[in-house]
């Protein structure tokens, strides 16, 4: 993968964690944003005539401002570097094979040639809004703009991450004045755009943006509500929420964060998590995830800026069943744009909720046949 380029690590909202969990270098992800704000990118939906997709985010975004605390100037305060990062087992987590498979250019000291920022971006009044970011580039390039690309990691990274997720969850479950499953973030990586914009060596033409699991799921529901994402990669993170409550297939999704949906059960005097439960967690702590801002609805909007689905065919928390749907929507959408080669899915045989070699190759060789144009 080229390495002429920038690369940013975002740590998701209400979690201290780092980005060394899966370094960048590796990666070679470059994620700039140009941007012109929410209210800018509300406004392009307001005017005019829209279609379905121009609705569906502007009901998004609006959604989005209504849990929002006070707004804030955006500010940028330099933060240090983590250097003994906490991980949910007793000694740091073994490098990734899959991340470490990832095809790069061959360049002498490499390490040496990278440049670090720390930073933290103010996106909202208090604490909830101090969103920490880690950027590398390198340090000499005869590009003024380059390419970039944003990389959104993992649940279960590590114990720092995990912790404050759980516990945000419960609180908005219990006060429904927040969304921190999926949706906060999304706002998160708006307000990231507004502080990007102002850097000068980003190509605002040239913008990706991938992540694996949940990751994954923030690269989507991004894509799906800011247009200024030219390329998108999720990776294990597309599923159907509505499909999966119908289908009765939502049993391992809802394990991955199983303490909100135990507390809803025992608010709601229930012996056993059921469907009701998950509908109305669901309903609380995301507004329109299992309707009208499920993958057959905005998997679709993405169209027809280039989309690589990365998905396990045995995956039990994005049943492959549940995107047939979103996959044969998205298939006309990138069609009536006439790109229909913009959209891919891959499902690959044998595999289950886990990253792999060929997802890593694939999201690299799509981010390179895109952005390098």
């Amino acid at each position: 993968m080229e390495v002429n380029s920038l690369c940013f690590s975002l740590r998701m909202r209400n979690r201290i964690s780092s980005s060394s969990s899966f370094p960048a270098i590796w990666f070679f992800f470059f994620f700039f944003f140009f941007s012109l704000g929410l209210a800018a990118l509300e406004a392009e939906h307001s005017s005019g005539v829209i279609d379905d997709a121009d609705k569906s985010r502007a009901q998004f975004l609006h959604l989005l401002r209504t849990r929002r605390s006070p707004q804030v100037p955006l500010t940028v305060e330099p933060a240090k570097p983590v250097l003994h990062p906490l991980f949910q087992g007793v000694a740091p987590r073994p490098l990734n094979k899959s991340i470490v498979s990832c095809p790069k250019a061959d360049i002498e000291n490499l390490k040496e040639r990278l440049k670090e920022e720390n930073l933290y971006l103010q996106t909202e009044a208090a604490q909830q809004g101090r969103l920490p970011v880690l950027i590398l580039s390198l340090k000499h390039s005869n590009q003024t703009r380059r390419p970039a690309v944003v990389f959104l990691h993992a649940t279960n990274t590590n114990k720092e991450w995990l912790r404050p997720l759980l516990e945000a969850l419960v609180s908005s479950w219990r006060k429904g004045d927040t969304m921190p499953f999926i949706f906060d973030t999304v706002w998160d990586l708006i307000k990231l755009a507004d502080y990007l914009s102002l850097r000068k060596d980003i190509d605002a033409s040239r913008i990706g943006i991938t992540g694996i699991s949940l990751g994954g799921m923030h690269a989507w529901f991004a894509a799906f509500a800011d247009t200024r994402y030219t390329v998108a990669v999720p990776i294990i993170g597309v599923q159907g929420f509505r499909w999966a409550i119908d289908n009765d297939k939502w049993q391992a999704r809802v394990d991955s964060i199983k303490a909100v949906f135990e507390e809803a059960r025992m608010d709601l005097g229930k012996s056993a998590i059921d469907k009701e439960v998950v509908e109305k967690v669901w309903d609380r702590i995301a507004p329109g995830l299992a309707s009208q801002f499920d993958s057959p609805y905005s998997i679709p909007a993405i169209a027809p800026r280039p989309l690589l689905i990365l998905n396990g065919a045995d995956d039990p928390r994005c049943p492959l069943d549940g995107i047939k749907t979103p996959e044969k929507r998205a298939r006309k959408a990138y069609q009536k744009a006439h790109s229909s080669n913009n959209f891919k899915l891959i499902a690959q045989p044998g595999i289950g909720h886990q990253l792999t070699p060929l997802m890593v190759k694939e999201a690299c060789v799509w981010m390179d046949r895109f952005l390098n144009q």
